[in-house]
């Protein structure tokens, strides 16, 4: 992408490096920070996590092969990473990721009780059901539109393993929504 390709050249220039970071920011800032939001689910966690992601990026940002993945999918990996930390981090001591699901619905509850349609809340708590890889596919996928294989950077899953836990989280998912109809 040739905005990408602009920022990356940029930032390795040391007297527009600092502008350059500003401009990527806010080219990708939101769309890191919605990502963000979806895998942690409170406000307060996808800010500290968006701002630890960052700085990580500024960090590594010499680093980066362009030529190896797309500065968008690489920003993912950042971001999802930092995300499973902090689940990681919130999660007692024998519990698994994926047991965080009811904590981070009644966050998802408390924090958007009032701006949530039904059926939106019913999608997201379904969502939050689903095993943390599942999840994560199902976000990226249907949220971001990534590709499978911008998924694939992101995660380090192969695509045909992307491929199957959407196909199984949208079943999940449909199923939910269908036992709620009835």
């Amino acid at each position: 992408m040739q905005k990408e390709t602009n920022i990356l050249q940029l930032i390795r220039e040391e007297s527009t490096k600092e502008s350059a970071f500003r401009t990527l920011v806010q080219t990708y800032g939101n769309r890191l920070y919605w990502h963000i939001r979806r895998i942690v689910v409170g406000h307060d966690d996808a800010e500290d996590v968006l701002q630890d992601s960052l700085i990580k990026v500024y960090a590594a940002i010499g680093d980066f092969n362009g030529d190896e993945s797309q500065l968008q999918s690489w920003l993912y990996r950042i971001a999802t990473n930092e995300s499973l930390q902090l689940l990681r981090k919130k999660k007692h001591f024998f519990q698994s990721i994926d047991d965080l699901s009811p904590a981070l619905t009644a966050t998802l509850v408390a924090e958007n009780a009032v701006n949530l349609h039904t059926a939106e809340m019913e999608l997201h708590k379904a969502v939050l059901s689903l095993p943390t890889t599942q999840r994560l596919v199902f976000y990226m996928r249907y949220y971001d539109d990534l590709s499978y294989e911008e998924i694939s950077v992101a995660t380090g899953k192969s695509i045909n393993t992307l491929k199957t836990n959407y196909h199984l989280a949208s079943k999940t998912i449909q199923k939910h929504i269908k036992d709620i109809s009835i």
